[in-house]
C-alpha cells in the first residue's frame, strides 16, 4: 500500500554519513538545532534506527541519550519521539497515561480507537515484551463501566471483515432503540455493535441509523452518554467514517483556544507522519477555515515549530 505519509525513506540514505553530521551538531558548544531537525524529518522511522545503531558503533554513545542532553522541552519530546519505532512509540504512550498520575484517557481514547487490529495486536505484545505487564490488565484497572468494556473489546483486536448485509438494519435498529427511544441508554448495544463491526459495515449502519431517527450517529452519542465513554464512542465513530478526519479533528483541537495540547499534537505528528498526513492535511483544510500549516505556524514556536513544520509537510492554503 502506498504511503500517504509526508515523510519518507531518503533514496541515498548513508548511516554513517548521518550519525556523524548528527555528533557534529552536538559537539563541543552550543547545539546545531537546525541540521538536527533537518536531517531527521528527511529519513523515514527505520533509518533513523539504522543511524541510532551506527551511532553507537562509532561513537560509543546513544543517540538518543545524547540527544536528550542536548535538547530541552516541547522540541526535545519531538525528536525522540521521532527517533522511537512506531509500535514503542504507542506502548510507551498508553503506558505514561496508565501510570502516570491519574489516567490520560484522551491517549487511551486516541490510540486504541485508531490504530488496526494487527497494530493492536503488536502493541499488546510490544507492552508485554517492555513491562512485562498485561496491557489489558493494567487499563481494566485504570477504568470502569462501559468506557472499561469498550477498550476491552477494542483490546481484542477481533472486529469483523467486510459489511455484513443483512445485519445493517438490525445494528440500526438496536442503535435506535438503544439510545433515542430509550428511557436512559442502554450502553451496552453502542458498546458492542461500534466495538465489534467493521468500518465499511459502521458506515452503513450509521446511513440506516441517521434514516431510521433523522440524527447523525455522533449526535445521538452527544446527547444519550457522557464523560470518557462518549469520548470513546465518538472517536470510533469518527475513525469509521475516516482515520485521518479524526485526526484533523484531534489536531485542530489541540491547537484551538487558548493554550496549546502540545502533548497531543506531537503524539499525533509523529505517529501519522508515514502513514496518512496528506490526507489527514487534505480533511484538515475541508473541515476546517485554515490549512494545518497555518494553525501550526500561528501557534507554536522556534525549532519545536521548524520541525512539526516539516513533518506536516506543505501548506494547503
Amino acid at each position: 500500500m502506498a504511503s500517504r505519509g509526508t515523510v519518507k525513506a531518503s533514496g541515498n540514505f548513508k548511516a554513517s554519513e548521518d550519525a556523524e553530521v548528527l555528533h557534529k551538531a552536538m559537539k563541543g558548544l552550543g547545539t546545531d538545532e537546525d541540521s538536527i531537525l533537518q536531517l531527521l524529518t528527511a529519513r523515514s522511522n527505520a533509518q533513523r534506527q539504522e543511524i541510532k545503531a551506527t551511532y553507537k558503533t562509532l561513537f560509543g554513545k546513544d543517540l538518543v541519550s545524547d540527544l536528550k542532553g542536548e535538547l530541552g522541552g516541547k522540541f526535545e519530546t519531538l525528536i525522540v519521539g521521532l527517533m522511537t519505532p512506531p509500535i514503542a512509540y504507542d506502548v510507551t504512550s498508553l503506558r505514561n497515561a496508565i501510570k502516570g498520575a491519574g489516567t490520560d484517557e484522551k491517549v487511551l481514547v486516541e490510540i486504541l480507537s485508531s490504530r488496526t487490529c494487527q497494530q493492536v495486536k503488536d502493541i499488546i505484545a510490544g507492552y508485554r515484551q517492555e513491562y512485562d505487564d498485561n496491557l489489558e490488565e493494567d487499563v481494566c484497572g485504570d477504568t470502569s463501566g462501559h468506557f472499561k468494556r469498550l477498550l476491552v473489546i477494542l483490546l481484542q483486536a477481533n472486529r469483523q471483515k467486510g459489511i455484513q448485509g443483512g445485519e445493517i438494519e438490525n445494528d440500526a435498529q438496536a442503535l435506535f432503540k438503544a439510545g433515542e427511544q430509550h428511557f436512559g441508554t442502554d450502553e451496552q448495544a453502542f458498546v458492542t455493535i461500534l466495538g465489534n463491526r467493521s468500518a465499511e459495515h459502521l458506515r452503513k449502519v450509521f446511513d440506516a441509523y441517521m434514516k431510521l431517527s433523522g440524527f447523525e450517529m455522533e449526535e445521538s452519542i452527544q446527547r444519550e452518554t457522557s464523560g470518557a465513554l462518549r469520548d470513546l464512542l465518538l472517536a470510533v465513530v469518527k475513525c469509521a467514517r475516516s482515520v485521518p478526519g479524526y485526526f484533523a479533528e484531534t489536531l485542530y483541537y489541540s491547537m484551538k483556544g487558548a493554550g496549546t495540547d502540545d502533548n497531543t499534537l506531537i503524539r499525533v505528528m509523529v505517529s501519522r507522519s508515514e502513514v496518512d498526513m496528506l490526507d489527514i492535511r487534505a480533511e484538515f483544510r475541508r473541515k476546517f477555515a485554515c490549512s494545518l500549516h497555518s494553525m501550526i505556524r500561528g501557534d507554536t514556536g522556534g525549532d519545536y515549530r521548524k520541525a512539526l513544520l516539516l513533518l506536516c509537510g506543505g501548506d494547503d492554503a
